[in-house]
């Protein structure tokens, strides 16, 4: 199956606009979708801030000295809104993420 990728509008909270290149993920696609709309991109940042709060919880855990953490993520769209997709090597990402932790008690 070939994926579709689109240019959507969206809109960070700040009001920002900004331009992604989405993936069409399946689901309940809205044939007539306005390609002109403004999505909010919250949904994926949302995404991002719950994989490092659950990252952060378990590097705490562990109390190593120090941890790097990369992940990519591809932007996609289903259902007509934006949502976040974790991908498999960062190669491939639309956005490439790279969180890092120092030991909080040095």
């Amino acid at each position: 199956m070939e994926t579709r990728t689109r240019i959507i509008s969206a809109q960070l909270s700040d009001g920002t606009p900004v331009k992604i290149a989405a993936s069409d993920l399946g689901g309940d696609m809205d044939v007539a979708m306005d390609l002109n709309k403004i999505l909010p991109f919250k949904q994926v940042t949302d995404t991002i801030e719950g994989i490092a709060k659950e990252t952060l919880a378990a590097i705490r855990k562990v109390k190593p000295d120090k941890a790097s953490i990369e992940f990519g993520v591809e932007v996609g769209i289903e259902s007509g809104a934006l949502t976040a997709c974790l991908v498999k090597g960062t190669g491939t990402a639309n956005l490439k993420i790279t969180l890092e932790w120092a030991n909080e008690s040095a």
